[in-house]
């Protein structure tokens, strides 16, 4: 019974995702940032939609970001936030465009984007 009340929520989130993802796209100058969100970790990538690109990509479970973060969850999505804000203004992007994936924007999403707007990025 609970497999199937997974699968329908993840179900869910992938259809509102496609929404989303149908309105929005990235440049080179004002990239998309894609938000991914497991259990225990957070996966966040800047894309160029038009040529294709990864301009960068952190993730909480990356050894070198993992020492750095620590606290809560949520602290540690705050912390992230920051770190690819500070990693983004060094390549010279000061506005981005915001992909939740999917996901509800509350709790570690929230965290997040406000770690990304407190750290200089525009969206």
């Amino acid at each position: 019974m609970t497999k199937n009340i997974e699968k329908l929520k993840k179900e869910k989130r992938i259809k509102t995702h496609k929404r989303i993802r149908a309105k929005i796209s990235g440049t080179s100058q004002i990239p998309r940032l894609s938000v991914f969100k497991s259990n225990k970790n957070l996966t966040v990538q800047l894309i160029d939609d038009e040529n294709q690109k990864t301009i960068l990509s952190l993730t909480t479970f990356n050894k070198d970001i993992k020492d750095k973060l620590n606290g809560k969850k949520s602290d540690k999505a705050y912390e992230l936030g920051a770190l690819i804000a500070k990693q983004a203004k060094e390549k010279g992007i000061e506005k981005i465009v915001f992909d939740r994936g999917g996901f509800v924007f509350h709790g570690r999403i929230e965290k997040l984007a406000q770690g990304l707007r407190d750290n200089g990025l525009k969206f």
